[in-house]
């Protein structure tokens, strides 16, 4: 399973802000959409993410408040990426080793989309559970007086 299949099921909706809007814009957008991340894009490239993670180390940073914060000033300037293509596994692979919890897709320096650990969970246990109905399914049409080979 490729990327591309986890945003043609997901859908096409992106949210993101601009490094010079202010943390507590980021924070307001995301609190009324109820998302966890926002890509931040700079002359229409990805130039950082901005997760609830790094809004709430600044708010601790700064006293408790926003203050005059820039999301530059808060974003992450290095998030992982991956394309259309990658494969999932080394999605997830990516994803646990650096604790990341929302990755963009980019493909030919375009946001394409972003994957959530979510949605890669998700997506496992959507093709686990296809996996269990067909082996069900094929046990149950098992054909009538063969026996399964059984382990020597």
């Amino acid at each position: 399973m490729k990327v591309s299949d986890i945003l043609r099921v997901k859908g096409g909706t992106l949210f993101i802000i601009k490094p010079e809007d202010s943390l507590a814009d980021a924070a307001q957008l995301m609190a009324e959409k109820d998302i966890g991340s926002l890509v931040v894009i700079s002359h229409g490239l990805v130039v950082g993410m901005l997760t609830f993670r790094e809004v709430i180390q600044a708010v601790v940073k700064n006293g408790g408040s926003f203050g005059t914060t820039t999301v530059y000033r808060a974003m992450d300037p290095g998030p992982l990426t991956c394309t259309m293509e990658t494969e999932m596994d080394e999605v997830r692979r990516m994803m646990l080793d650096r604790h990341a919890r929302y990755m963009p897709v980019i493909d030919n320096r375009m946001l394409m989309g972003v994957v959530s650990f979510y949605d890669v969970a998700k997506a496992v246990v959507d093709s686990q559970n296809f996996e269990n109905k067909m082996l069900k399914a094929y046990i149950r049409d098992w054909p009538e007086g063969e026996e399964p080979a059984e382990k020597a």
